[in-house]
């Protein structure tokens, strides 16, 4: 079985990545949800019914109440994290400059999380308007939220954020010869 692995992603290496990727993507999925439900469920409690101070972006992101916005914060601060290093180590073996990658990853999740917790926000507000929020269809709307982003997040991180020196340079040489 490993040998037809390695064959199999010799001869496509780039669905092989892409692969790899998504297998990221369900790992880290399944850290954040369950990050976020712990936090949420059991260690911020008593903080779920606390409002925040007004402010126009928690508003417009839909966030409310302490504990959610801590169990949000953390948790998604996992996910991004164990993402990007998964990514790099495993799925794109980067070997660019960590401070560029980084950089890169960290405006990429910003608009990630600003984009999920609009549409979270919005997502949220439609379950409640037709009585169909709880734990389950909770898990559920944020594990297809938290992966929207996989649309455009992919192909930035295998072409701009998570690249390998010299192998675009090595492609183009190959293609000249």
């Amino acid at each position: 079985m490993h040998k037809r692995i390695k064959l199999f992603a010799a001869k496509h290496g780039e669905l092989w990545k892409f692969i790899k990727f998504n297998f990221t993507v369900i790992v880290t999925s399944a850290l954040d949800i369950s990050v976020y439900l712990v936090l949420l469920y059991l260690v911020f409690a008593p903080l779920n019914s606390q409002p925040l101070p007004e402010s126009e972006i928690l508003s417009f992101l839909g966030i409310r109440y302490k504990g959610y916005l801590y169990s949000y914060l953390i948790s998604t601060t996992a996910g991004y994290v164990a993402a990007y290093l998964m990514n790099r180590k495993i799925t794109f073996h980067s070997n660019v400059n960590p401070a560029y990658s980084s950089f890169l990853y960290l405006l990429l999740a910003v608009f990630n999380i600003l984009f999920s917790s609009w549409f979270g926000s919005a997502a949220g507000a439609f379950m409640l308007r037709c009585s169909i929020s709880n734990p389950v269809t909770e898990i559920i709307a944020k594990f297809i939220i938290i992966n929207i982003p996989t649309l455009w997040t992919y192909p930035l991180e295998r072409y701009i954020i998570q690249i390998k020196r010299g192998s675009f340079r090595r492609k183009a040489n190959d293609n000249c010869n």
